[in-house]
């Protein structure tokens, strides 16, 4: 009796996982530029005052074991079998009728192995092509760039067009405490006319040479009461037009004080007191202080004037135009 050989199934099937995740990248300090100063002084005083490629996306999120998305980027030695790839032909299923030689079955199995691992690099190509596809695209354009130069956006009203105002640079806090040092915001001003803010014939005329459109005050007072002035800035066109303002400073063309309704800053005007005009960008800086009672005050008492006026504009003016160079925007 004839006997055929036995019957078999033999067959291959592939398949693989990885996981991956790609790091988030960290996006920039800001300078506080300091500007021209011209400084005199009614009596003159001794010192110096105050003075930004496309962002990174998230990488491909960790795919968990039952994902069906798998990564290129590694592949395991293990197959796990799929209802596509599965392959169980074998030439001996004919039974007695088969006489296939015993290389034709090795051929097989090799050709089934080959169209295994095919389909195997098919189905990783096609999760990767279906991960990219599957990054969240960006939906935000990227801050503009700093324009070059000490103070940036600041430089000039066409990177910086938004208007100042009283509250932008001195803020809506009366109390102000620098380094243990108390001071007090008595009265502020916005001058319809730069002019109406400031005194002298040739600081008016170079106000109005540089297209200056706002002017702003604000008074203080420290909390003895000994220490009293005005802070005043004026919007300018450009840096070079500010710069003007500033040569013309002395002890004719000053910041006009603006005096109080209280019983110490109303004396702001009276008597002998000290003058400066800085720059920033095209923003000029325009300061008085005095001695409560107008007199010329000692070296102990020039100190803790200048004292005044760098914590003041500090704490005031120079953090909004620090922002309006980083940003050329207004300080919410």
């Amino acid at each position: 009796m004839d006997s055929g050989p036995r019957r078999s199934r033999r067959g291959r099937a592939a398949g693989g996982e990885t996981t991956g995740q790609s790091p988030l990248g960290a996006p920039p300090a800001q300078a506080s530029p300091s500007g021209q100063t011209t400084f005199f002084g009614q009596p003159p005083y001794a010192g110096q005052a105050p003075q930004s490629g496309q962002p990174p996306y998230p990488g491909q999120p960790p795919q968990s074991a039952d994902s069906p998305l798998s990564s290129p980027s590694s592949e395991s030695s293990q197959s796990s079998p799929s209802p596509q790839s599965r392959v169980g032909w074998s030439p001996y299923d004919e039974g007695r009728r088969s006489r296939a030689p015993l290389w034709f079955a090795i051929g097989g199995v090799a050709l089934l192995a080959l169209l295994g691992g095919g389909l195997t690099l098919m189905w990783k190509a096609g999760g990767s092509t279906t991960t990219e596809a599957a990054r969240p695209t960006r939906t935000s354009a990227p801050l503009p760039s700093t324009p070059p130069g000490k103070y940036g956006f600041a430089a000039g009203r066409t990177t910086d067009p938004d208007p100042i105002s009283v509250k932008e640079f001195f803020g809506s806090k009366k109390k102000i405490t620098v380094s243990g040092r108390a001071y007090e915001m008595t009265v502020t001003s916005k001058d319809k006319k730069c002019t109406d803010g400031a005194l002298g014939d040739k600081l008016q005329k170079a106000l109005k040479s540089g297209k200056c459109t706002q002017l702003v005050r604000a008074s203080f007072r420290d909390k003895s009461g000994k220490v009293i002035g005005t802070i005043g800035v004026a919007n300018l066109k450009t840096s070079g037009t500010a710069t003007k303002v500033a040569k013309v400073g002395d002890a004719s063309n000053y910041v006009k004080p603006l005096a109080g309704k209280d019983s110490v800053t109303k004396f702001l005007g009276s008597g002998s007191g000290g003058a400066r005009i800085s720059t920033h960008g095209h923003y000029a800086i325009m300061v008085w202080f005095q001695n409560k009672d107008g007199s010329k005050p000692d070296k102990k008492g020039s100190k803790r004037i200048f004292e005044a006026i760098k914590d003041l504009t500090g704490a005031t003016v120079f953090k909004a135009l620090d922002n309006r160079t980083m940003t050329g925007t207004a300080l919410s």
